[in-house]
């Protein structure tokens, strides 16, 4: 559930400043259009829960489910030949796309990403061939969640949930449209998600920090920082980390957009067994992480 259209979201709905007297969730999208929502538009605010593990649902016997095929490139890999996280991240986009666009949704229908999870079973290499197959999991008033399958040769094997926004033509969070329920519903086997952010909104004070340079080709169409961008301190951390391997469970949370010309900082603290991480500009989470083993 994407979207992606030749016009920009207007300024003013794609860069409002944050409000320290106001609470409120920002969201980043795939083509990292950004929005603000108040906790009085999210049911349950941040004290609203996820009802079960989207990542242990399979894919349905029933409903759409959009199928999409991918060759690991050269390009995509670690100096180990691993699929690395945000080359991942970029797969889900695809097959994403594909789907809204096979089912008729106009590039002019904007849907952004609040959140993304990988549960890592055993990671695809390089120049494998890839099945993804991805299906609506779960639905809430103004967002919808997609599960994907990534299935490889020789026990490569990702499962992704992925929460995602519907927005209006000025960049406002949007009830989903009429024809969703109608392509989407039989797969989400009436499911209800919440849009909430579970990650600590800000590291230990005193934690260390490092740059984390962008660069031009790092923004997307919508002249902000693309999602998968996020994932790429997470490989960074991880190549710290030698010992962390699949499985491994990775979750990357969207709380404010990065806008071209920022300068992020990265914070990671080591945590039960694995680590949390903060991508920060001016002292705000833009994106947070969560990194843990899941054997």
């Amino acid at each position: 559930m994407v979207g992606v259209g030749p016009r920009r979201l207007p300024r003013a709905c794609r860069s409002w400043h944050h409000d320290r007297h106001r609470r409120v969730n920002r969201i980043v999208g795939p083509d990292a259009g950004s929005l603000v929502v108040s906790a009085d538009e999210v049911p349950g605010g941040h004290d609203a829960v996820v009802a079960d593990d989207a990542l242990m649902i399979d894919v349905p016997a029933s409903g759409r489910v959009h199928g999409h095929q991918r060759r690991v490139q050269f390009a995509d890999v670690s100096p180990a030949g691993r699929l690395r996280f945000d080359a991942a991240a970029r797969m889900l986009q695809d097959v994403s796309d594909e789907d809204t666009t096979d089912a008729g949704f106009p590039p002019t229908e904007y849907w952004v990403v609040r959140r993304a999870e990988m549960l890592v079973r055993g990671f695809p290499s390089f120049r494998d061939e890839l099945t993804l197959r991805t299906w609506c999991s779960g639905t809430g008033a103004r967002w919808a969640e997609r599960r994907v399958r990534v299935d490889g040769p020789a026990g490569g094997r990702i499962d992704a949930a992925v929460l995602w926004v519907h927005l209006d033509e000025q960049g406002r969070p949007a009830r989903l449209p009429e024809r969703f329920g109608a392509i989407y519903a039989e797969a989400a086997g009436g499911r209800t998600v919440r849009a909430r952010l579970h990650h600590d909104p800000a590291p230990p004070q005193g934690t260390p920090t490092t740059p984390f340079a962008l660069r031009v080709t790092d923004l997307d169409l919508l002249d902000h920082v693309n999602n998968a961008v996020s994932w790429e301190p997470v490989e960074e951390a991880l190549a710290a980390r030698p010992h962390l391997d699949a499985p491994l469970r990775v979750c990357v949370e969207h709380p404010a957009p990065i806008d071209a010309g920022a300068e992020p900082q990265v914070a990671v603290v080591d945590r039960d067994g694995g680590f949390d991480l903060w991508v920060l500009v001016d002292g705000v989470a833009c994106s947070t992480a969560r990194v843990r083993p899941a054997g």
